[in-house]
């Protein structure tokens, strides 16, 4: 099997390989920081940190073109942290377990991290390629984007200076993105009195999971049907309290704001008089469920098994009947199609997690997206009303902006112009639902002309993120001659 740094371009796949081995969960970013700051200390390159922990990389510029305006190169050092059920890794100390799989590198149980750790690479290999003759280069590696986008919100005066930024955290070859949807979060939170938990004798107790969902982005991925975990196990519990009696001691589904569930479980008591009929019942539920989503959801895995040992508490069942009824209520997905561009999802929702932190207490996560601010707060508002009707706590997030759509600007029309001389073909100049740092770049410095572009990435925010081999070859041809004729 051929090794990742095997692949061409050689220091490209040689950087992002050494990234993989660095742990750099969100907000644990110390360890990478490190990385960045060798790797300036060692070739030599001035090198800037910011209180909040955000890192510019300046490589000078080349002989002749010290006049002009530097050029921003920026991607984010931090990673999604996602992992298959069955796989046990530490993301704050062990490595990602990489590979080379055909067409494809890929990661073993868990998220690659190519996102955006091969942006970083790209970064960093223009940092050092001595063939390169360009302006001032300005290499800002952000922290915390995935869990807030707290780096790029809080950027320090003076980190940059350039005109123009190329963003590297896009995941399609061949698309110049130049827009970006807001987001902010909803998280409802419900408090109650634990119930003492009805005996074995009286109640027999079940574990009902959900598994082997596609998960993914919960912007760029929104749109393609794939199941919510947290949807569907809410559903099996509906269907087993209003017609069988029964009683929810554990719901445990998703994990982050920015990702789709794809793992859910909860551990339930059901009568033991009622358990033959409730068990049929699961089985049609369950079947049916999977028979809906056989086109988006193959390997889909919905399980009920007895637990040995009896929980000793269950929610009230006023406060199981608002929980489940708020979560089958709730809406999840896209709520609007953009008529400004085409096929862009405008506004969506995702139904993140949720989770029972300590006895007593039920904590929802839910994020929401959109291109128009005002659509923005207005379905961030509904969700919370929903909440709201069953009895929750609601608080919204600051959220952070968007990134308004520039077709006309200079660095747009530049380089669309040289990828069509590069290769043959017209790229797709579009916006992304998925959140960039980009409009909160533009909050801080409304003079830059910005775009986002990078290589091809699938499965984002799941353990089947992948990169695709070819395409970082094309993206590295295509910023080596970006970097040189902007």
């Amino acid at each position: 099997m051929k090794q990742i740094s095997e692949l061409e371009p050689r220091s490209v796949w040689e950087i992002f390989e050494q990234i993989t081995q660095v742990p750099r969960p969100s907000k644990q970013e110390s360890k990478i920081q490190a990385f960045i700051e060798a790797f300036a200390d060692q070739h030599r390159l001035e090198h800037k940190r910011d209180a909040k922990g955000n890192i510019v990389i300046i490589r000078p510029a080349a002989a002749g073109r010290e006049s002009e305006p530097a050029l921003i190169l920026q991607s984010h050092m931090d990673m999604v942290c996602e992992k298959d059920s069955d796989r046990s890794i530490d993301f704050g100390n062990d490595p990602i377990q990489a590979y080379v799989d055909g067409d494809w590198v890929k990661a073993r149980g868990t998220t690659l991290g190519a996102d955006c750790g091969i942006g970083m690479a790209l970064q960093m290999a223009v940092l050092i390629d001595k063939d390169l003759r360009c302006p001032k280069i300005e290499a800002l590696f952000t922290v915390d984007e995935e869990q807030g986008l707290t780096g790029a919100m809080n950027l320090g005066q003076g980190m940059l200076t350039g005109s123009r930024m190329i963003n590297l955290d896009s995941e399609d070859e061949g698309e110049i993105f130049i827009g970006c949807a807001g987001g902010t979060d909803t998280i409802a939170t419900m408090t109650y009195t634990p119930e003492k938990a009805p005996s074995a004798a009286e109640y027999h107790y079940y574990k009902v999971e959900i598994s082997g969902l596609h998960g993914g982005h919960s912007g760029d991925d929104i749109e393609k049907g794939y199941a919510n975990s947290n949807k569907l196990l809410n559903r099996i519990l509906w269907n087993l309290e209003k017609d069988y009696g029964m009683r929810l001691c554990r719901f445990d589904g998703g994990n982050l704001r920015n990702a789709i569930p794809r793992e859910a479980a909860a551990v339930a008591a059901i009568p033991a008089a009622q358990c033959e009929a409730a068990e049929k019942a699961f089985r049609r539920l369950a079947n049916d469920m999977i028979a809906e989503y056989k086109h988006t959801e193959a390997s889909m895995k919905i399980d009920l098994e007895p637990v040995a040992e009896a929980p000793a508490y269950v929610l009230p069942a006023d406060v199981q009947r608002r929980l489940l009824d708020v979560l089958y209520a709730v809406p999840h997905g896209v709520m609007a199609m953009s008529f400004a561009m085409p096929g862009l999802v405008e506004t969506s929702t995702n139904l993140a997690s949720v989770k029972m932190p300590e006895e007593g207490k039920i904590e929802i996560t839910t994020s929401q997206r959109s291109s128009v601010e005002s659509a923005k707060r207005d379905v961030a508002d509904r969700v919370g009303a929903v909440f709201a009707l069953a009895g929750a706590d609601v608080c919204h997030t600051d959220g952070y902006p968007g990134w308004a759509p520039n077709p006309d600007s200079a660095l747009v029309r530049k380089a669309a112009g040289i990828y069509k001389e590069m290769f043959g073909n017209e790229p797709k100049v579009r916006a992304i639902h998925a959140g960039l740092e980009c409009g909160l770049f533009l909050a801080r410095y409304p003079h830059l002309d910005i775009i986002s572009t990078g290589p091809t990435l699938r499965g984002v925010h799941s353990p089947a993120e992948r990169v695709e081999i070819a395409s970082v070859g094309k993206v590295w041809q295509y910023l080596c001659r970006l970097v040189e004729s902007v």
